[in-house]
């Protein structure tokens, strides 16, 4: 199976609805796993949490099918997050080849990345398959970070 060509364009302010209900299809499951499935709490956080700037669509055939977020928290930091792919494109390399792309970013500046996964989310295999480590954890969080590769 060959992994679909994707291509980024920015996020903007207007999109915050789109990607609201997108994170809510992706993340419910392993919300729902932990027992802490909350629409509203969750369409609150990222409403929040959204920043444009720093966010980018994620599009197959001009279609958007998901997003994420990676930008500079200090020098030599890159955080990813807001990594939400349409259910209809996982399973098929696309999220491995969309974060393949970020990590090949990060490594040509020599920064570290750093990221935090939802306890028992399925994400997880994925960043440790990529050299992400294991730096912390409360109840609703996993923190990770990649060191920086020169």
């Amino acid at each position: 199976m060959s992994v679909p060509a994707f291509a980024f364009a920015p996020a903007k302010a207007g999109d915050l609805s789109a990607l609201t209900e997108l994170r809510l299809t992706v993340m419910a499951e392993s919300f729902n796993r932990i027992g802490r499935f909350n629409p509203e709490r969750a369409r609150a956080w990222f409403a929040d949490t959204y920043r444009p700037e720093t966010t980018r669509l994620i599009q197959v055939e001009g279609e958007t099918v998901g997003c994420v977020a990676f930008y500079e928290v200090e020098p030599g930091v890159l955080k990813l997050e807001h990594f939400y792919l349409d259910p209809r494109w996982q399973g098929r390399g696309l999220g491995t080849a969309i974060l393949d792309g970020l990590l090949a970013e990060a490594d040509a500046v020599g920064a570290k990345v750093i990221l935090t996964v939802l306890r028992q989310s399925d994400a997880q295999r994925l960043y440790d398959r990529r050299g992400f480590v294991i730096t912390g954890h409360d109840d609703l969080d996993v923190y990770m970070e990649r060191p920086a590769r020169v």
